[in-house]
């Protein structure tokens, strides 16, 4: 890595992305060339089984610009932005996501917003192309909900594709938590922040990484970590259930003794009263757990990551994490 302290700093998380690297080398290649600000390239080898460890080694050898980080495991994509952010050293940091979805053009774009006094400045999809409408409508609804519910103001149809100033960085790295929704904390922490359109290209290579499963995580994770309503809401079940149980007991003891002949009083109706308090009191004991969890996360003290290997760096920044 080149002595010279870089102005700018690239953040790409890998994570089974050999087909893309090349294609992905060349079109940041392109952005570089044309940037006048010293600049460094930290990719992130979140635990790769394929080549793609092999083909950052190879970049790294051939354009000293690029260095990288390879953890002992795969540990999440947030976590893999999280490790890049602790290692990266330019006034300004910008995070892409190495599918390609989120062009490298728009990196001048975003400088010439930062140098206008912009702290942050993130990346707003206007369209997606060539994705099913189911992945669209829940897309759509996710960040409108989860807009709804945070106690903090997250923009609309966001990722993580942004460019952050270096006292942004320094607050986000000082935060100790571990189920990390970077998005969120970037607009939690606040500062001069600006939006700048983009139509989402489809993935260049491979396959989707943030599959079903992956993506409902991530949404739940974000809603418990940026939103107390989950916990409210089972208050108002519990308060609603007991509502409805008085009334139950007042219409049942009306049956009894007015209407003794009604088919209202027999099993059904109790076991439709069963199974209703149960599912109420498992739904509120799913939320009570999911906010327990992350208690139990955050005590334990683990670092977030482990490193395998680290070439570029030098010297090595501090990291928090080892």
């Amino acid at each position: 890595m080149t002595s010279v302290h870089p102005t700018l700093s690239l953040v790409i998380p890998i994570y089974n992305e050999a087909e893309t690297i090349p294609e992905l080398y060349q079109r940041v290649k392109a952005v570089l060339d044309r940037l006048e600000q010293p600049t460094e390239v930290i990719l992130i080898d979140d635990g790769s089984h394929d080549h793609s460890l092999k083909l950052i080694r190879d970049l790294h050898q051939s354009d000293q610009r690029f260095c990288y980080l390879s953890f002992a495991r795969n540990f999440g994509h947030q976590v893999a932005v999280t490790a890049g952010l602790n290692f990266a050293r330019g006034e300004a940091v910008v995070l892409l996501d190495a599918d390609l979805q989120d062009p490298p053009e728009l990196i001048p774009a975003m400088i010439e917003l930062w140098q206008q006094g912009y702290e942050v400045v993130y990346g707003q999809r206007t369209h997606r192309h060539k994705e099913n409408w189911l992945k669209r409508f829940t897309a759509y609804g996710f960040y409108r909900v989860l807009r709804y519910l945070a106690e903090v103001e997250i923009p609309t149809d966001t990722g993580d594709f942004c460019l952050m100033d270096r006292r942004v960085v320094k607050v986000l790295n000082a935060m100790p938590e571990r189920e990390r929704y970077i998005r969120g904390l970037r607009a939690w922490v606040g500062f001069r922040q600006t939006a700048i359109p983009f139509e989402r290209e489809p993935r260049f290579a491979g396959e989707v990484k943030y599959t079903l499963r992956k993506s409902l995580r991530l949404a739940i994770n974000s809603i418990i970590a940026f939103s107390r309503v989950p916990l409210r809401l089972s208050t108002y079940l519990g308060l609603f259930a007991a509502g409805l149980a008085l009334l139950m007991i007042i219409l049942v003891l009306y049956w009894r003794l007015f209407e003794p002949n009604s088919h209202l009083t027999g099993y059904a109706i109790i076991a439709i009263a069963i199974f209703f308090l149960g599912a109420v009191q498992l739904l509120c004991i799913g939320i009570l757990g999911e906010y327990i969890g992350r208690i139990y996360e955050e005590v334990k003290g683990r670092p977030l990551y482990t490193l395998r290997e680290v070439a570029g760096f030098d010297p090595a920044p501090p990291n928090p994490n080892l």
